[in-house]
């Protein structure tokens, strides 16, 4: 990507997108374009193909999604499918129709089998079934990386699909009706805190094993991979290294400062056992992460209370 190249990020007010967003600014790219929602709605296939025919971007870093943690994708799986389908496939045609050199597409470690051999190796997508608390979101995510790869060989299209595993950092969704597990914990915790509380409840049973991967961290793998990857198969983007929800809890209690109980309710789903990438691949071209869990937690701790109660 040269530097004066018009680049558009679609999704900038998000997590992903707005980190993008940084990175490119902090490497000199001077070009950026961004639209909001209010701008723009992404469902809409005739106003995306009319932005793309006016604007003319040279690169896409397609970071638009609608994304939540398992309470809102198990209430709410119909609005999950439909908008990332709308979204991704409104956007990928327009892209290929407008001459873009190049799009990456973010996809999601959900996208893997529940009970996949560990770490998730590239190859393990579509060799068994999904997470049902999820599903419906990994379906539309699987489709995404089956348009740009079927644009690939049919069109010649130049679009990539990575797949990041759990995120969090400055900018996160702290609401606990549609979060993900690390922004919610910090919350929690934060408020038992303040209000004096002698327990948090965690949902589930503390077991399960995740991977998280600072946002500043994934959009650095981004801008790199924008230049140094060009393949159908997708690419995983993670930290190689997982905790347990019980584990990350403490930690994170640790940093709030939270000397009460942690309880875990066992009524609540734990979701898929483990979900650690397997990040070879990545590593093989020259990137590895520059952010430590607990470092990472604690700038994004901070972030959190300087915007006040959310």
């Amino acid at each position: 990507m040269d530097k004066s190249n018009c680049i558009y990020v679609a999704g900038h007010r998000g997590l992903v997108g707005g980190a993008i967003v940084r990175r490119l600014e902090r490497e000199g790219f001077t070009n950026i374009v961004t639209r909001t929602h209010a701008e723009l709605d992404l469902t809409d296939q005739a106003a995306v193909y009319a932005f793309f025919e006016d604007t003319r971007p040279a690169y896409v870093f397609l970071a638009a999604a609608k994304v939540g943690g398992i309470l809102a994708n198990s209430t709410r799986p119909a609005e999950f499918i439909r908008e990332n389908l709308l979204i991704q496939t409104n956007l990928i045609d327009a892209a290929y129709h407008s001459g873009v050199s190049k799009l990456l597409f973010l996809g999601s470690s959900c996208i893997y089998p529940k009970m996949a051999p560990q770490p998730l190796k590239e190859e393990y997508l579509l060799t068994g079934a999904l997470e049902p608390t999820n599903d419906a979101y990994a379906v539309a995510k699987i489709a995404g990386i089956m348009m740009v790869k079927s644009y690939r060989r049919q069109y010649g299209f130049d679009g990539i699909s990575v797949m990041p595993t759990n995120l969090y950092g400055p900018g996160d969704n702290f609401d606990l009706t549609s979060s993900h597990v690390l922004p919610a914990l910090i919350r929690k915790i934060h408020e038992a805190k303040v209000a004096g509380e002698p327990s948090v409840t965690v949902w589930g049973t503390g077991t399960p094993r995740r991977e998280f991967l600072h946002v500043d961290d994934l959009a650095d793998a981004a801008v790199f991979l924008m230049s140094a990857y060009d393949d159908e198969e997708i690419i995983n983007i993670g930290t190689g290294e997982d905790v347990s929800i019980g584990e990350l809890a403490a930690l994170v209690a640790d940093v709030v400062g939270y000397e009460g109980e942690i309880v875990y309710d066992t009524s609540k789903p734990d979701g898929t056992p483990r979900k650690l990438l397997d990040v070879s691949k990545l590593r093989g071209l020259g990137w590895s992460p520059k952010v430590g869990l607990r470092e990472g937690i604690a700038a994004t701790y901070e972030w959190y209370v300087a915007q006040g109660t959310r």
